[in-house]
């Protein structure tokens, strides 16, 4: 049922934004005294229902459960914003003449539309979750970590009314003023205070009686909710996924994991790599490559073999930055490094030297955003450091990295560093989406421009 609700919820809304912005161009083509209804407006409206088409896959508008009503209205923000770029790359290129007016009216309707109709799906989503939420009143079973941390959440989010607590035993092991008594009291005193949802972090196995108040409280309408306590398994935190009915525990949530988002990222890359290696490397690497002729003697480019994702190695590609010297697979480069060139100090500082990489993306072996790759030799070291080091080497390494705009690159040189860098490497593995590879890649531009002490 759930499914259906949500299925339904994001076809209407494809459906709405689709409409909303055909209606749009429809109306100014009929109404506009300087609009003609010519094949290049013919051409526009076309191009304009395939940008949104693309905008919205790229974001995942319409797609998965948005974890909010506020996730929800910023990815309709990106959405617009892809498709307003994408739009005027379109008028741009297509050397035709549209009106200013028409472009501007169609703009500016269409996003006032998207705008309009996500702040009413918020309100009212926010009215009617208050409505009920204020109405809500539960007690738990059982006074432990879990219940007590569930009992914060509700309060803090005026999600529901917290009564109070059940015990198996006559006391709790802590007294607590919203102890209520014991478990063959709870039903009885739901149905006096008409409580509507009854949490219990007992486990049915450890009391018999459990199997019976759920369905008596069912009987009595009164919506039975078992918390299952999984740390007694996992120490840490977990994501539940269903098949069919089948509950699977995974230590982790992996956005990457899904075929279409795979797909996007791998998209992206081809385009963003295309980009650079036309625009920029196709003159930079000549001059650099005389600059480092010129500087030192030996290659212009330095090869070295790279952890790649599933640790497969790769022949990672920098531009040199040191002089020739047979412990570049074994030592880290340092601050005050002897073996820098000249020009090297400049490259690494300003992460020049990293470009060439973008053949390795091209190649597909590295993405644009992704973990830092490490030598072989420090992937066999730190593996055996920190028991969650390997787990960075399920997605592609990057030319950047969410650890790298976190301040966390170079040299590492003591257990916390390397600690932090594998805990955003992690993060961002988790949290993937193009706008995080988006933020991340501006914001590795930016801190380009500025001295970054660990820039070395």
């Amino acid at each position: 049922m759930k499914s259906r609700s949500q299925t339904y919820f994001r076809l209407s809304f494809a459906v709405h934004d689709l409409l909303a912005q055909n209606v749009i161009i429809t109306g100014l083509l009929l109404t506009l005294d300087r609009v003609e209804q010519s094949y290049p407006y013919m051409l526009l409206f076309v191009a304009t229902n395939i940008n949104w088409i693309i905008s919205s896959y790229f974001f995942g508008l319409y797609r998965g459960k948005h974890r909010s009503t506020h996730h929800f209205f910023r990815k309709s923000f990106y959405t617009f914003s892809l498709y307003f770029f994408l739009t005027l790359l379109f008028i741009y290129f297509s050397n035709n003449h549209y009106s200013r007016i028409f472009t501007i009216i169609f703009f500016s309707g269409f996003g006032t539309i998207i705008f309009i109709s996500r702040m009413m799906y918020v309100g009212t989503a926010f009215f009617f979750s208050n409505r009920y939420q204020q109405q809500k009143k539960i007690v738990f079973i059982g006074y432990n970590d879990i219940t007590k941390k569930l009992a914060r959440h509700f309060s803090l989010n005026n999600a529901a009314a917290v009564h109070g607590y059940f015990d198996v035993y006559d006391t709790l092991s802590t007294p607590h003023e919203q102890y209520l008594g014991r478990l063959n009291n709870c039903l009885g005193y739901a149905l006096e205070n008409e409580i509507d949802e009854i949490y219990c972090s007992i486990s049915p196995e450890a009391d018999d009686r459990i199997y019976e108040l759920a369905q008596a409280a069912e009987n009595g309408f009164i919506r039975f909710k078992y918390v299952p306590d999984f740390r007694i398994f996992l120490q840490r935190n977990y994501h539940v996924d269903f098949a069919s009915d089948v509950p699977i525990l995974s230590l982790r949530t992996e956005p990457l994991e899904e075929v279409d988002n795979r797909i996007k990222k791998r998209l992206f890359d081809i385009v963003f790599s295309s980009v650079v290696i036309l625009l920029v490397l196709s003159w930079l690497v000549p001059l650099i490559a005389l600059l480092i002729k010129l500087d030192s003697r030996g290659p212009v480019f330095f090869t070295q073999m790279r952890s790649g994702k599933n640790n497969v190695p790769f022949l990672c590609f920098k531009f040199r930055t040191l002089k020739v010297n047979g412990d570049a697979d074994k030592v880290q480069v340092t601050k005050d490094d002897k073996r820098y060139t000249r020009l090297g100090k400049f490259l690494r500082k300003t992460n020049i030297d990293e470009l060439p990489q973008f053949f390795n993306v091209l190649q597909g072996w590295m993405s644009v955003v992704g973990p830092r790759p490490h030598m072989l030799r420090h992937t066999e070291e730190y593996s055996k450091i920190l028991s969650d080091y390997m787990v960075r080497h399920y997605v592609y390494p990057g030319v950047t990295g969410y650890a790298q705009i976190n301040g966390y690159r170079g040299e590492i040189r003591e257990k916390e560093q390397l600690l932090k860098r594998i805990e955003y490497d992690i993060y961002y593995m988790e949290h993937w989406s193009m706008w995080l590879d988006l933020k991340i890649i501006v914001l590795t531009v930016f801190k380009s421009f500025l001295h970054d002490e660990n820039a070395y």
